[in-house]
């Protein structure tokens, strides 16, 4: 999986779409934004989550965090983190690089309303050095998410 399956899943989905591949690593908020020039809250982070046999992905600005009652709210029960292996295994893509593009697996995936903050993010694209720049409702469309409100700024 990883940059290889982002770049087959766009190329079919969204070709216009382009995978910008930076010589710094993405693989954290702070990173990411140094690496493009953007305020840490429009790179948009990539939770992969669980409640009990349940797996999704919660896709959210990159300065915000998960609340535990706003995401009882959204997903009916507290979620937790899903371990390193876990993540690697569900969607192909190493922690870092994880994003809601060319999953191993199908997945859930939701969009928090804070990305709608700004007029384009940069998710991750497979590796811990890629990420693709969309706006947050082309970013909703192009994977099926559903829009919740389960964080709050730190």
């Amino acid at each position: 999986m990883t940059l290889d399956s982002v770049r087959a899943d766009l190329a079919h989905r969204a070709p216009d779409l382009e995978i910008i591949e930076s010589h710094l690593s993405t693989a954290t908020v702070a990173l990411a934004a140094i690496a493009h020039g953007v305020e840490p809250g429009q790179i948009a982070k990539t939770l992969s989550l669980k409640i009990a046999d349940r797996r999704f992905l919660l896709v959210a600005r990159g300065d915000y965090r998960l609340d535990n009652k706003k995401a009882k709210a959204a997903f009916g029960a507290k979620p937790s983190m899903l371990s390193h292996d876990e993540v690697v295994a569900i969607t192909g893509h190493p922690v870092g690089g994880v994003c809601p593009f060319g999953l191993a697996q199908p997945l859930q995936i939701y969009c928090d309303i804070s990305l709608k903050s700004f007029g384009e993010v940069w998710p991750a694209a497979g590796s811990v050095n890629s990420s693709i720049r969309i706006t947050p409702q082309r970013l909703a469309d192009l994977v099926g998410a559903t829009w919740v409100d389960a964080c709050n700024a730190p």
